[in-house]
C-alpha cells in the first residue's frame, strides 16, 4: 500500500501558469484518496478543520468559510446572489480583464454597475475611488486583489480604508483567486467583508473548489435581505447551515461536497497554516520568487506589465515580448525545456506579453528548484528566439 512518503507524482512539465500551479506530493497524494461518503464520521472532522484553517490563512476569528464545489468564478455569483438584491448599485475597480467579468456577473444578477478602469499596469487610485463614493451610495465595492490578465497588485488595505472612512456600510469585496496564500489578506485587522478565491492558485490544491468568506457584518447583510436570494446552487440559504453543522461536528447536506478535493485541501491547508514555513514566512518566499523573475526580465532587458513595483504581485509576473517575438517563438521553447508559461489574457494587448506563475510550492520549496529552472529556461529561450530572428 502506498504511504504519502513513498508516493512520487509522474514525471512532467513544470506549470509555471498563474493557476493551475504545481501541488506538492503529499496533497496530490491526499487527492487520490479512497472514495467516502460526504457524511462519515472521518470526513467530518476534516471539512471541519479545512473552514478552520481558511480562517487562519486569512486572518480572521469569526468570519464564515463557504467551500463549495465550483471554480472561483461561483465566488462572484455568490456575492451577487446573496449580497446585491436587484436594482442596488455596486462600483467595480477594474485593473484587468477580471473586473469586466465580475461586472457581467453582477448586471446578470439585476445590480446596477459603476467601473472605475486604471490605466492598463496600474490600479485604482485612493482620491478616484473616494471621488466615486461621494456620488452616490454602493452596496458593494468589489477590486481584484491580483488580476490574473495583468499581474497587477491592487492594495486591499489601503481601499478598505478608503471604503470605512468615506462610505462605511459598504461592503468591501476582494477577489482573491490569484491572491489568497500568497498575498497577505487581513481580513478583521483591514476590514475587509468578502473575500473570494479557489483551490488551484496560492492554496496549492487541484482545481475545483470555490472558497468565500464572508464577514459576520457581510453575513447580516444577506441575513436581513429584502427579496429573495436569486441564485438556487450559490444561495448562502442553502450553504451557511452545511457550513456551521460541519464546523460543529455533524454533517448536513445541500450539495455532495467534492470529498477527495476536500481531503487534498486539508493536507495543503495544514502545510501552510501548521508547518514551516509559517504564513509571514511563505509571504516573504512568494516575494523573493518574484523578484528573482523579475531581476531576471530586467537583466534580460525585458518590460513588465506593472509600471511601477508598488503595483506588481508576488504570486505572478506578466512580461511583454521584446520587439520582434511573440508567443510562438517564445512559449514551445519554454515547453520543450520542461516549463509550460502562459500568453496574453487583457484583450487589448493579448498578444504583447506573456504570464509567469510561481506560487505555492514553487515559491517555498526552494530544493524543487522550480524557480532556477524557470529563469533558466527563460534566458536560454529568450536567446534561441532572438537568434531564429537574424
Amino acid at each position: 500500500m502506498s504511504t504519502p512518503q513513498d508516493f512520487k507524482q509522474a514525471p512532467h512539465k513544470l506549470l509555471a501558469i498563474p493557476g493551475p500551479i504545481e501541488v506538492s506530493d503529499e496533497v496530490l497524494f491526499a487527492n487520490a484518496h479512497p472514495s467516502m461518503s460526504h457524511v462519515s464520521p472521518d470526513f467530518v472532522p476534516v471539512f471541519g478543520d479545512c473552514i478552520r484553517m481558511t480562517r487562519e490563512v486569512l486572518y480572521t476569528k469569526d468570519a464564515q468559510p463557504f467551500l463549495i464545489a465550483g471554480s472561483g468564478t461561483l465566488g462572484w455569483d455568490q456575492v451577487a446572489a446573496n449580497l446585491v438584491e436587484p436594482g442596488e448599485n455596486a462600483l467595480v475597480l477594474h485593473s484587468g480583464y477580471f473586473g469586466d467579468s465580475f461586472q457581467d456577473c453582477l448586471e446578470t444578477y439585476g445590480a446596477k454597475v459603476d467601473q472605475i478602469k486604471a490605466e492598463i499596469g496600474a490600479a485604482v487610485s485612493q482620491e478616484e475611488i473616494e471621488r466615486a463614493l461621494k456620488t452616490k451610495k454602493y452596496k458593494v465595492l468589489t477590486f481584484t486583489h491580483v488580476d490574473t490578465s495583468t499581474a497587477v497588485l491592487s492594495n486591499a488595505k489601503a481601499i478598505a480604508e478608503t471604503v470605512r472612512r468615506v462610505s462605511p456600510d459598504t461592503l468591501v469585496v476582494l477577489d482573491g483567486v490569484c491572491a489568497v496564500a500568497s498575498e497577505e489578506i487581513q481580513i478583521d485587522a483591514w476590514g475587509i467583508d468578502v473575500v473570494i478565491s479557489a483551490s488551484q492558485k496560492g492554496l496549492g490544491t487541484p482545481p475545483g473548489l470555490s472558497i468565500v468568506v464572508a464577514s459576520q457584518k457581510a453575513i447580516k447583510v444577506f441575513e436581513s435581505r429584502a427579496t429573495p436570494v436569486t441564485s438556487y446552487y450559490a444561495s448562502w440559504k442553502k450553504w451557511l447551515p452545511v457550513m456551521k453543522a460541519y464546523e460543529a461536528g455533524s454533517p448536513a447536506y445541500f450539495a455532495t461536497p467534492p470529498v477527495n478535493l476536500i481531503y487534498a485541501f486539508h493536507t495543503s491547508l495544514t502545510a501552510i497554516t501548521k508547518s514551516s514555513p509559517s504564513l509571514e514566512e511563505r509571504f516573504k518566499l512568494h516575494k523573493a520568487a518574484a523578484q528573482r523573475i523579475r531581476d531576471t526580465a530586467t537583466e534580460l532587458g525585458l518590460k513588465q506589465l506593472p509600471f511601477d513595483p508598488a503595483f506588481a504581485a508576488n504570486g505572478m509576473t506578466a512580461i511583454y515580448y521584446p520587439d520582434g517575438i511573440g508567443a510562438p517563438d517564445l512559449l514551445p521553447r519554454l515547453a520543450q525545456k520542461g516549463v509550460v508559461a502562459a500568453g496574453g489574457l487583457h484583450t487589448s494587448i493579448k498578444d504583447k506579453y506573456f504570464r509567469i506563475g510561481h506560487m505555492g510550492v514553487t515559491a517555498v520549496d526552494g530544493q524543487r528548484g522550480d524557480i532556477e529552472k524557470i529563469v533558466n529556461s527563460l534566458r536560454q529561450s529568450l536567446a534561441e528566439a532572438q537568434a531564429s530572428k537574424l
